[in-house]
C-alpha cells in the first residue's frame, strides 16, 4: 500500500536449538576456530549455504508443450563441432603427467 513502510528485522530475532553429540560439538568448534569464527557464526553459515544448494538443486520449471518439445530435442541432437573443447578434453591433466 502506499505510504506504508515494510519493517525489515534487523538483528538475529530467533532461536534455533539443537542437541548434538559431544563428538559432533567437538568437530564443529575445532572448524570454527579455524575460521576465526563464533560457533554460531559458523554453523549458521554453513546450514544457509547447505540450504541455498539444496533450494538452487531442487528448482522447478515448467514448459508449455512446444518448448518442452524444442528443449528435449536440443538436448538429444549431437554437439556441435568445438575444436577448443576437443583440444581441452584431449589435454591430460597435470596431475597425470
Amino acid at each position: 500500500m502506499p505510504g506504508m513502510e515494510s519493517k525489515v528485522p534487523t538483528g538475529r530475532g530467533e532461536t534455533i536449538n539443537l542437541r548434538a553429540t559431544t563428538r559432533q560439538k567437538v568437530l564443529i568448534d575445532q572448524a570454527a576456530e579455524m575460521l576465526g569464527r563464533s560457533r554460531s557464526d559458523f554453523m549458521l553459515d554453513t546450514v544457509c549455504r547447505e540450504a541455498e544448494n539444496v533450494l538452487l538443486d531442487r528448482r522447478y520449471f515448467s514448459l508449455s508443450e512446444e518448448a518442452f518439445r524444442k528443449f528435449s530435442e536440443m538436448l538429444d541432437a549431437p554437439p556441435t563441432e568445438n575444436a577448443k573443447l576437443r583440444q581441452l578434453l584431449s589435454t591430460s591433466a597435470p596431475w597425470d603427467r
